[in-house]
């Protein structure tokens, strides 16, 4: 299987094309209106934090179903701002093990982070919802959303999460990302949608927007209070 990839040609390389993830998302409703009129049995899952105020959008505009799901990096020790993989709510962990070759990490090192990892989830899930049952996906078709990816190890681990969960078409829905990630994830999801894909040696989530910042645990608890 290989994705479908719907973007933007006059964002493809582009930078700072978004003012902020609301009109991102807003952008992304109307891509995915034109190919899905009709919403039966779709729900948004958004991954937080920067996913929250995408997915809303997203969710408000063509009027589905909405939830989270939890998906966390693991970092590099000594290094917080990357990560070595990723591990979703349900426990799915996905490894990037060519960079692994390379860290030279211990198994200690790694169930550590694991572990680590596995209680910030917990309450992550406790914190934005209120750790209540993930919603039945059997049979449905679940648009799974973010403000861009990276490695795009977290969106792997929650495709994963989904797939065991039944889903019958994985739709990725994110405003940037690099063609290396779309390349990764497109062997593996039904549809990708991403106005601005870019082909640069580094990228960086924060260049699609003209105005980012780190959304904190409070925000997005204010923003799923709305």
């Amino acid at each position: 299987m290989m994705a479908k990839i719907h973007e933007i040609n006059k964002f493809r390389e582009q930078r700072h094309v978004f003012k902020d993830r609301f009109e991102a998302g807003g952008l992304l409703t109307m891509m995915l209106q034109a190919e899905y009129p009709h919403m039966n049995e779709m729900i948004v899952l958004a991954i937080p934090a920067g996913g929250v105020p995408v997915g809303i959008k997203i969710k408000e505009g063509l009027d589905l179903a909405f939830d989270l799901i939890i998906v966390r990096k693991l970092k590099i020790p000594g290094n917080p701002e990357a990560g070595f993989g990723a591990m979703a709510m349900d426990g799915t962990v996905f490894l990037n093990e060519r960079l692994l070759a390379r860290l030279h990490l211990s198994d200690s090192e790694i169930e550590d982070e694991k572990r680590r990892v596995s209680r910030e989830l917990e309450k992550r899930n406790a914190d934005f919802r209120q750790s209540r049952p993930f919603p039945a996906l059997g049979g449905k078709r679940v648009i799974l959303v973010d403000d861009g990816l990276a490695s795009g190890f977290t969106m792997l681990a929650s495709i994963d999460m989904v797939r065991k969960a039944g889903a019958s078409e994985i739709i990725v829905a994110v405003p940037t990302a690099p063609q290396s990630s779309i390349d990764l994830i497109s062997a593996v999801v039904d549809k990708i949608y991403c106005p601005n894909i870019r082909t640069t040696s580094f990228f960086a989530v924060a260049e699609a927007y003209k105005h980012w910042y780190d959304l904190n645990a409070g925000e997005v608890i204010e923003l799923l209070a709305t």
